[in-house]
């Protein structure tokens, strides 16, 4: 799409433009909008897995704002930029709790506590910085083919938690009743229908407007409960070591991958920031300073209690779509999501949104990640030789994970690793075959 011109200074078509407040705010707002649902919601899921109290719940669902918040800051204005040297990309992009990393949090905090997911963060932080340092070497192990398996076998290994949630939410008393299925399943029909027919900001908002509509809905079959908000206060700092550091061995190895992954899908979220608003590649510097910002930026969130953060693609089509590049605009958008955070008010209704409503929102989020792993995978011929390097995969990853006793008589260790999420034992497999089998002609 051209430059949306009209009526619109051309500083926003500049990183360093110097915009008006009346042209930052609306657009910053959008990027906001874009964002908060995908934000919030892998905290929702979390907390509901570890059990955790509606105080907890507030707790870590604010730290997941202003940690979001923190972390796009970073990016958006490097630190320490000496030289090839920077924290940070310098890049207008948004960050955000990520879903890559629900399934296997999921299973660490059912299997464990939310300190050992923290735990594992810190490890997984480290693991990309190093990554960020030896971008260069470490880039040609991870081709689309590999990317794109691990992003399908994520968005595969979601579905569950997505048709749980639509029926009420497995610990629910009322779960799989009609009534939360009728709710879940206009949500999902306002979701899609705005998708594919809305406009503007009626189609960017989907979501959004979907959980809104579901919600009201919900309001009139007596699903919701606001003691939470009654008894939260308006304002609170985010709370460091709250809910503690602990670091179990299996559980940073399966983070650990997970941040290896996603530091190199990282690169493809910047080179579309780039080439969508800046029409160019983005450079080794802007790489390695990006995903060494992510990795330290993930560590500083750990110990404020924030989940795994990751670019958001979503923001990526905005600027792709609109060339709106200013960093101002992105600035003020990290600012409105901190200021969110730091107001537990704010968070605890969020905690009042019924598991129906959150079902049937996301379940096309989920999808369209199985798709878009799809579509990387896609990029390579699929000759016997690649089809087979996915389908071992992913054969592999969620075969073992949905046979429950499948590894039974091993160490638990191995468990936590391979059986609880498909996500690590797709990559692993990934990574070896395509080291090992034979390239084709085609490849």
């Amino acid at each position: 799409m051209s430059r949306m011109t009209n009526n619109m200074s051309e500083e926003l078509f500049k990183v360093d433009g110097k915009t008006s407040v009346g042209e930052t705010l609306p657009l910053a707002l959008q990027h906001v909008v874009a964002m908060i649902v995908g934000c919030v919601t892998p905290a929702i899921i979390v907390a509901g897995v570890g059990g955790l109290s509606e105080q907890d719940s507030v707790i870590l669902i604010q730290a997941a704002l202003t940690m979001s918040a923190i972390t796009t800051l970073i990016q958006v204005v490097p630190l320490l930029r000496t030289g090839k040297v920077s924290i940070g990309s310098g890049l207008p992009v948004i960050m955000g709790i990520s879903f890559a990393y629900v399934p296997t949090m999921q299973a660490i905090a059912g299997t464990f506590d939310i300190a050992t997911i923290l735990g594992a963060q810190i490890v997984g932080g480290i693991v990309a910085v190093i990554v960020g340092i030896f971008i260069k070497q470490i880039r040609k192990f991870f081709p689309p083919l590999i990317t794109g398996t691990v992003v399908f076998a994520i968005g595969l290994s979601l579905y569950p938690t997505a048709i749980n949630y639509m029926a009420g939410g497995a610990s629910n008393e009322s779960y799989g009743s009609w009534q939360n299925w009728l709710v879940a399943i206009i949500t999902l029909c306002i979701v899609t229908v705005l998708n594919h027919y809305g406009k503007g900001i009626w189609k960017l908002a989907s979501i959004l407007i979907g959980i809104i509509a579901g919600y009201i809905i919900s309001l009139f079959f007596g699903m919701v409960d606001f003691s939470a908000v009654v008894n939260a206060s308006w304002f609170a700092l985010p709370k460091p070591m709250h809910f503690g550091i602990t670091f179990e061995p299996s559980s940073c190895v399966a983070i650990g991958v997970l941040f290896a992954i996603n530091s190199i899908q990282a690169i493809g979220d910047f080179s579309a920031t780039t080439t969508g608003g800046l029409d160019r590649m983005p450079t080794d510097e802007e790489l390695s300073g990006g995903i060494v910002g992510y990795g330290l930026s993930n560590i500083f969130c750990a110990v404020f209690g924030g989940l795994p953060t990751a670019t958001y693609s979503q923001n990526v089509g905005i600027v792709g779509s609109t060339k709106v590049v200013a960093k101002r605009v992105f600035e003020t958008s990290a600012i409105i999501i901190l200021i969110a955070g730091l107001i537990p008010k704010f968070s605890s209704v969020l905690t009042t949104i019924p598991y129906c409503v959150l079902g049937g929102a996301t379940v096309s989020v989920f999808a369209s990640i199985a798709m878009t792993g799809i579509k990387l995978i896609t990029t390579a011929p699929m000759d016997f030789r690649n089809t087979t390097v996915v389908g071992l995969s992913i054969a592999l990853g969620m075969g073992v994970t949905q046979a429950n006793a499948a590894l039974a008589t091993f160490p638990e260790w191995v468990t936590t690793i391979f059986g609880k999420s498909p996500v690590v034992l797709a990559t692993i497999t990934a990574v070896f075959l395509n080291l090992v089998l034979p390239k084709s002609e085609q490849s």
